[in-house]
This record gives C-alpha cells, sequence and structure tokens, in this order.
C-alpha cells in the first residue's frame, strides 16, 4: 500500500488518542521525580529563554556571539529544539502567567511530543493493517512502564522516537502526495534539531525510495533516465567531499576550510539546485518516481538548514560548533552499569544485551504479540526467498519492509558492541515504536481468526467485542503493573524478569537516574532537623534545587556531597556506588536505615539517619 490518507473518523480519532495521552502525562507528571540530566535541561532552558528576552528587548546585542555564547553554550553537547520549547513553555506558563509549578511547565513540550506516538501510530498501524492493530499499538506503547515514564521528563528520547515516527510516515505519505515529501524534509530537519538519532534516518529511508523509483520507473527510459541522473548527482557531489577531505589533509583541514564562499559551501549548493531541476525534469515524465525522490532531496538541503537555523550557537561558527558536537557523541563517555550480575563499564559490552533487556522490562502481554508480530515478518521475508515457499506466504509490501526495518535499527545500532550501553532501555525508543505496530498487526490478525473461528457457533458475534476481550486480556496486566510501578519507571520489570525482586537477584540495575528519590522526600520533610545537611546520592545538584523549587522539599535543608558531612543520607542502590553506603555506616556508626523506598521488598532507597541528629 502506498500512502493512504487517513479518514476524518481515523482523524479524530488520532486526535482523541493525543488529547488522551497529553493530558493523562499532565494529571500524573506532579509524582515523577528529576532525573539527573531533567535539571541540566532545564537550567539550560532558563538560559535559552532569558536570551530570547534579550532578543526582544535589544536584538543587535543579542545576535553578537558573545551574548549568544553566554545563553547558549551551557549544554550545548545537544541540540536546542526541545530545551528552547521547554524554556520558552516555562517562560509563558510560569514566569508569566503564572499557571502552573515550575517543572509542570517545563515538561508541557514534552508531553505534547510524546503524545505523538500514539496518535501517529494509530493513523499508520491503520493504513497498514487496520484500524484494530493502529489501536492497539497506540494504547500499548503508552502502557509499557519505562515508555510512560520517559514520556513524562523534559528529556530528548521519547520526543526524538515521536519525531523519527513522523518521518517516516510522512516519507510514507510522500509515496502518494508531493508535499509529503517537503514535509519529510521538515521533520527530519525538527528530528536532527531534537537529538543525534536523527542521524540515521536518510541511511534507513534513501534505499526505501529507490527501489520504489526504481521499480516505478521500469518500462519508461526517459523515467529511469532522469533517476540516473539524480543518483549520479548525489554520487558525484559525494565523490566531490570525499576528494576534498583528502586534497586537505583530513577531517581537520576540511573543517578548516569550510567557510561560506568555499567549494564546501557550493557543492552544498549544487546539490540544492541540481536536486530541483532534475526533480523538475522528472515531474514531467514520471510522478511516481518524482513523489519517491522528493524526500531524499528534502531531508538532503531542507534537514541541515533546519539544524543550522534552530540553534543560534551554531550561527557564528556552524561548521567547528557542530564538528565539535559529531565529535562529542562519536566519543561518548562508557556508564558503569549492572547486568545479569557484572558490572559492565567498558566494551566490548555483550550482544545479547538489547533484547534481554527489552524482554525483561516490557510487560509480557504486550512483549508477546510483539515478538509474534516480529517472527511473522522475519519468517515471510526467509521463505519468501525460495521457490517451493514462496507460495506459503504473502509477498512483502514496501510498507510492511519499512515497518520492519526502523524496528530493527535502533536495536541494531545499539547493540553494537562498541556502542554505550547506558540509559535502560530508551536508546532505541524509535524501534519500540514500530515494535508496537507489528504487536498491533499481530493482535488484529489473531481477533479476525478468532471472530472466524467463534462465528461458526453464534453466526451474529460482533467482531468488536473479540476485540474488546483480547484488548481486556493483554492491556489490563500492562495497566495494573504501570499503575504499581508508578512513578518510579526505571524500576520496571516484567513478568519474565519476576518483576523488581527477580530482577535484583538476576542481577539487574535496579533503578538509575535518581529520580526514585522522591519515595523518600516526604520522610525527609517531616523528620529532618531544621537546617540538617542532605546528602541525596546520585541526586544533581540541579535536581536538589528544583526539588526546593517545586515545593518537594524543604527549602532549609542544605546539600552536602558525602555521607560524612551529611546528617541525612538517601542512599540509592547501584551496584557501582556500593561505596556511599559503606561509607555511611562508617560515619554513621549504624547499618540500620530509618527508611526506605522499597517496591515488592526490594530495596531502591535507603534513607540513613546520624544519631545524634535524630
Amino acid at each position: 500500500m502506498m500512502g493512504r490518507p487517513a479518514t476524518r473518523d481515523e482523524k479524530r480519532l488520532a486526535w482523541a488518542l493525543w488529547a488522551l495521552a497529553f493530558v493523562a502525562l499532565w494529571w500524573t507528571e506532579s509524582a515523577v521525580g528529576f532525573t539527573r540530566d531533567e535539571s541540566v535541561y532545564f537550567a539550560a532552558a532558563e538560559g535559552y529563554a532569558g536570551w530570547f528576552r534579550q532578543l526582544f528587548h535589544s536584538p543587535a546585542k543579542a545576535l553578537t556571539d558573545a551574548a549568544i555564547v553566554r545563553a547558549w553554550d551551557y549544554n550545548h553537547e545537544h541540540p536546542a529544539l526541545m530545551k528552547t520549547l521547554f524554556g520558552l513553555s516555562h517562560l509563558l506558563f510560569h514566569d508569566t502567567l503564572g499557571w502552573m509549578r515550575s517543572a509542570t511547565a517545563f515538561r508541557l513540550p514534552a508531553f505534547a511530543l510524546a503524545a505523538l506516538v500514539p496518535a501517529l501510530s494509530f493513523l499508520f498501524g491503520s493504513a497498514l493493517y487496520g484500524r484494530t492493530a493502529g489501536l492497539f499499538a497506540a494504547l500499548a506503547f503508552m502502557l509499557v512502564p519505562r515508555q510512560y515514564f520517559n514520556a513524562e521528563l523534559a528529556c530528548f528520547d521519547l520526543p526524538v522516537a515521536a519525531l523519527w515516527l513522523l518521518v517516516v510516515y510522512c516519507f510514507w505519505r510522500a509515496l502518494e502526495d508531493t508535499r509529503w515529501g517537503v514535509a519529510c524534509g521538515v521533520a527530519f530537519g525538527l528530528a536532527l534539531a531534537a537529538k543525534h538519532n536523527a542521524l540515521f534516518l536518510p541511511f534507513v529511508l534513501t534505499p526505501f525510495a529507490l527501489w520504489r523509483a526504481w521499480t516505478a520507473s521500469e518500462g519508461e527510459p526517459q523515467a529511469r533516465g532522469w533517476l540516473l541522473r539524480f543518483v549520479g548527482l548525489f554520487t558525484a557531489v559525494a565523490v566531490f567531499y570525499g576528494l576534498i577531505v583528502l586534497s586537505l589533509g583530513g577531517g581537520e583541514g576540511f573543517q578548516k576550510k569550510f567557510l561560506l564562499l568555499s567549494p564546501h559551501t557550493l557543492l552544498f549548493v549544487g546539490l540544492a539546485a541540481g536536486g530541483a531541476w532534475t526533480l523538475k525534469g522528472l515531474e514531467k515524465v514520471s510522478a511516481p518516481v518524482t513523489r519517491a525522490l522528493v524526500p531524499v532531496a528534502a531531508m538532503a538541503v531542507l534537514g541541515p538548514i533546519i539544524f543550522y537555523l534552530h540553534w543560534p550557537y551554531l550561527w557564528h561558527q556552524p561548521v567547528d560548533r557542530t564538528a565539535w558536537y559529531l565529535a562529542f557523541h562519536a566519543k561518548h563517555n562508557h556508564y558503569a552499569w549492572f547486568y545479569l550480575g557484572t558490572l559492565l563499564r567498558e566494551p566490548p559490552f555483550p550482544l545479547s544485551y538489547v533484547l534481554v533487556k527489552t524482554a525483561l522490562t516490557v510487560p509480557t502481554s504486550l512483549m508477546a504479540p510483539m515478538v509474534t508480530g516480529f517472527v511473522a515478518l522475519a519468517a515471510r521475508v526467509v521463505l519468501g526467498q525460495w521457490e517451493r515457499t514462496r507460495a506459503w506466504v504473502r509477498p512483502l509490501t514496501m510498507a510492511e519492509a519499512l515497518v520492519g526495518v526502523n524496528a530493527v535499527t535502533s536495536i541494531l545500532i545499539i547493540s553494537h558492541p562498541q556502542v554505550p550501553h547506558f540509559g535502560g532501555v530508551k536508546h532505541w525508543f524509535p524501534s519500540m515504536v514500530f515494535l508496537g505496530l507489528l504487536s498491533g498487526q499481530a493482535v488484529s490478525r489473531g481477533c479476525a481468526a478468532l471472530v472466524e473461528r467463534l462465528r461458526g457457533r453464534w453466526p451474529s458475534l460482533p467482531g468488536a467485542s473479540v476485540a474488546v476481550a483480547v484488548f481486556a486480556l493483554l492491556l489490563t496486566p500492562a495497566l495494573v503493573y504501570s499503575a504499581r510501578v508508578f512513578p518510579y519507571g526505571t524500576a520496571a520489570y516484567s513478568e519474565l524478569a519476576g518483576g523488581a525482586p527477580g530482577a535484583a537477584t538476576l542481577g539487574m540495575q535496579r533503578q538509575f537516574w535518581s529520580s526514585h528519590v522522591t519515595g523518600v522526600l516526604p520522610w525527609i520533610n517531616e523528620h529532618a532537623k531544621p537546617g540538617a545537611r542532605l546528602f541525596l546520592h546520585e541526586v544533581h545538584g540541579g535536581s536538589f534545587r528544583d526539588y526546593q523549587r517545586n515545593g518537594m522539599l524543604r527549602p532549609d535543608l542544605r546539600a552536602v556531597g558525602s555521607p560524612f558531612d551529611a546528617d541525612v543520607v538517601a542512599y540509592q542502590y547501584h551496584q557501582e556506588f556500593r561505596e556511599y553506603e559503606f561509607q555511611t555506616w562508617q560515619a554513621f556508626g549504624t547499618r540500620t536505615p530509618a527508611t526506605g523506598l522499597y517496591l515488592d521488598e526490594t530495596p531502591q532507597v535507603v534513607v540513613y539517619v546520624r544519631p545524634e541528629s535524630r
């Protein structure tokens, strides 16, 4: 199926799903603690918002590089789109209107982006596999506890997953409407502006564009000729860039000579102009081939332009600062991570990590259809390779292949033994979106088979009643567990793991990112003496400030950096940081905690009080 538009009813239901997700996230966010990253982004967002104030009052001064660096240098290892939205939301809803607390105002744009996942999953799934599949995919995604938890945060992992899905959806819709090809380029630019994951999208989508263009130009010599010109243009530009790198002695020389008036820029302009010329020529001879190639040209041209324009930090020194940003992520630090009883500190990491971690964290009632859908797709690919077995399965459509490839891309990237393994499951969320679509297809086919079987006995049985029963059977366990573990999302483990106790026995990371400290803050607020010195293990200094700023921690309590200086210690269980609990025992002269956060009797955070401070 090539890019079917949504019906009016589907659009309405998609909007309803977006609103449901947005309201649910907003309604529940106040219980979710602040992760280490999130408080950094809060601070960066405020700085960016301050720059916009300056831009309004003194534009000439704000546009100088000195003013831009002052405001935008903080946390320049990540693009600015989401932090800009966080800051502007905070400026409007908290600082100006006073409608909501500080943290909620920061998080609001993240809710809006995360809510796109169920809405787009429904639209895409309904078009490919039917409304039952689309609806299941939409609901199931938000009922995975770790995905819902990340959707609450003013971070980038859910927004970039949503934008990845948007890019793929626009690419697919472009196969029947050229305007969606331009939208694909815009969406790609926004995805680049959210997080570096999006850099892989052209490598995923371009083969599909060329596949579609090649098959659509079969038997049309003129269209095939224009297609080859298009491919030749991109190839020539890539070769010339390679020659420039070699002639300038490598990447460093290439970077130094990349100026506004240089062959580097001329090649980009030539690519844009040549791409427009070839597409104009193609449009006269073959609309299908044109529609297939417009997304490629749009991503190549609009992506870098939007990335540059969205980030003032790049405006005066785009090449050097972009090069630093890319180098930072190419050589990202490795953080210690506890996995099956082994403390992973450096590569090579286990090849099975991503698959095992996914199986142990996604609720089993959702994991089963996900695996079923993916295995069914993979089986069709394998069986379709041999003439003897080809008749057993339906041929794979391009749309199905598109979903399948995107379902494995992020997983394969993170599975590489040299890629840093940390952060739970958040780094392969783009894959989880498409695995959700495959799970929806499996459930839809299962419902259809069950209806056919039951109607032999009850001919008038409504198909919707079967779907409702199957949905309840699969979604209710995930909903119940999500409610039980909320708001401690990074401690969520599936039935396959045995929940939190089973995961602890298996030697898995119990929790991370420090947000679970909210489970003990009420006790500390009630029992800590006035002006007590508080060591919140793993809690970023900015998070300490934000807990006080949002009324979650008493303002008289003082942060200290060591158990030896503290009156109260909240230790978050991490295998790599066990020495902090040992130091607490030594400093306080006791091994007996005063209270703690326990999930199914599994310690997550334990609180110690210095005896003379009681």
